[in-house]
């Protein structure tokens, strides 16, 4: 995730892409939560999780608040506009293929651990795959249609998903979901499904 993260933010800043701006962020945000499921392990699970899944929602606020703003700037702004981005391309194909799997592996291991706090950041690493086939499609258009408006676009097509994240993480649906899918999880795991 720290490669995920300092390559898209190298890429978005090279690039001037603030697609690639909000999925570096997003996996910024994302890495903040994997560190607080493995804080929650050693100390009091209650505190710590609702603790960390307070800073995740107002962290996913203040994304909120970036991408709008870059994307409106960019698009009718007279600064420079997007460029295309190989390497943002193949970072978000990667995570776009990665993210699901991971996501999966976490879920089993939540099932392994009884943790609703890692159930919730098995949902989130699912969420990214979502993100990065948004930001591609911008990229992609940007890259091979040269339309760079593309790029503010799909950002702002991030939006609705970061604000959704930020929503159940400040009212702690995260984890009350997390808790209430557990059961079925492990229950989908018997039967092999």
């Amino acid at each position: 995730m720290t490669i995920e993260i300092l390559v898209a933010l190298f890429a978005a800043v090279r690039s001037r892409s603030v697609a690639l701006a909000a999925f570096g962020g997003d996996s910024a945000i994302e890495f903040f939560s994997a560190t607080a499921v493995l804080w929650s392990f050693r100390t009091a699970r209650a505190r710590t999780e609702a603790t960390a899944t307070k800073i995740t929602g107002w962290l996913r606020v203040a994304l909120a608040v970036f991408i709008p703003c870059q994307s409106l700037y960019t698009l009718f702004g007279k600064g420079s506009k997007p460029q295309p981005s190989y390497l943002g391309i193949v970072l978000l194909v990667a995570a776009a293929l990665v993210m699901p799997w991971l996501g999966h592996r976490k879920r089993q291991l939540a099932a392994a651990a009884n943790s609703a706090s890692l159930l919730a950041d098995a949902a989130q690493s699912s969420v990214c795959a979502y993100l990065s086939w948004i930001a591609l499609a911008g990229l992609i258009l940007n890259t091979v249609a040269h339309i760079p408006w593309a790029d503010p676009v799909a950002a702002l097509g991030l939006l609705p998903i970061v604000l959704r994240e930020a929503k159940e993480a400040l009212e702690g649906d995260t984890a009350r979901l997390a808790l209430k899918a557990l059961p079925q999880f492990r229950a989908s795991r018997q039967f092999g499904w």
